[in-house]
């Protein structure tokens, strides 16, 4: 029997108030609880173009139809129009996530500055614009958050250690097959590791055979290990693709797919060491964390 964990990463103000939503809904009819890391600062997606550079990127916002699925306004903000605070628009909606019994965690104060500009933020600055989401998040949810997930999957030692010093359970920041904890450029940290195991659907849609029928059964087809991860996004399986989602839940639970939440792993996992590397994956623009494979897997 397959295991499963659906992690949710909030990086836009329509995803947060449009998608997140319309997730906790699905998800309370079907019974899962999910893993849901909210970005909680300003929506500055517009100065994402500044990824125009990467290879790949211009391929990926082609075959995501990306104006559509994150909608014109989206594009333009932190540019040719304010940039928004995300969480502050509608605090409830994290409170229902946490309501719900979900794990609310903390994606980033800044998505798209900690994911593009992470090689030169020092630790200190990295804490102060968490410290900025933690602040929030005590007011909404009555307590300090103890997990956390890298935007686009960006690490840094400055991150490690920044987690460490915070003495969260559990990080998500990383792609790979099982729960460790890191060693990354020979330097080894106490933060358990859940890495997404599970290619994202922006990573994949729009690759040969890969649509709206096929996503569901390429998903459940790479359900292949101990410790299965998937990484959703607000913005896409949330809004457009949300269909979609809930056709792949229906076939996994049909499968009798056992739903758990990051920190269940954590909890249950035994936790070898394991090296961080970054790399590259198919249909992501631009470099990554990845968890290195070993000879045994």
């Amino acid at each position: 029997m397959a295991r499963l964990a659906i992690k949710v990463d909030v990086d836009t103000l329509r995803g947060y108030l449009e998608g997140v939503p319309r997730m906790l809904a699905l998800f309370k009819r079907q019974g899962i609880r999910a893993s849901i890391f909210f970005s909680f600062g300003p929506d500055n997606s517009g100065k994402a173009i500044r990824r125009i550079f990467r290879p790949g990127f211009i391929s990926k916002m082609m075959r995501t139809k990306a104006p559509s699925t994150y909608g014109l306004k989206t594009l333009m903000y932190g540019t040719l129009l304010p940039a928004p605070l995300i969480v502050p628009t509608d605090p409830a909606i994290v409170r229902r996530a946490l309501e719900g019994g979900h794990e609310v965690g903390i994606h980033a104060w800044d998505h798209v500055y900690v994911q593009d500009c992470l090689e030169r933020i020092s630790k200190e600055e990295y804490l102060s614009l968490y410290r900025k989401a933690e602040a929030l998040y005590k007011d909404i949810c009555g307590r300090a958050p103890t997990e956390i997930a890298a935007p686009g999957w960006q690490l840094s030692h400055a991150v490690l250690e920044a987690e460490q010093e915070l003495g969260l359970a559990y990080a998500s920041d990383v792609r790979g097959y099982s729960p460790f904890m890191p060693v990354f450029e020979g330097m080894e940290y106490g933060v358990p590791q859940i890495p997404t195991t599970l290619p994202t659907m922006d990573e994949i849609y729009g690759l040969p055979g890969i649509n709206d029928v096929t996503i569901p059964k390429a998903w459940l087809d790479g359900m292949d290990k101990e410790w299965n991860v998937l990484t959703v996004h607000a913005e896409m399986e949330g809004i457009s693709k949300l269909t979609v989602f809930e056709n792949f839940l229906n076939m996994a639970k049909a499968l009798g797919t056992e739903f758990h939440t990051l920190g269940e792993y954590a909890r249950e996992a035994s936790l070898p060491r394991g090296e961080i590397v970054m790399g590259t994956l198919t249909g992501r623009a631009g470099t990554l964390a990845i968890q290195r494979q070993t000879d045994a897997r």
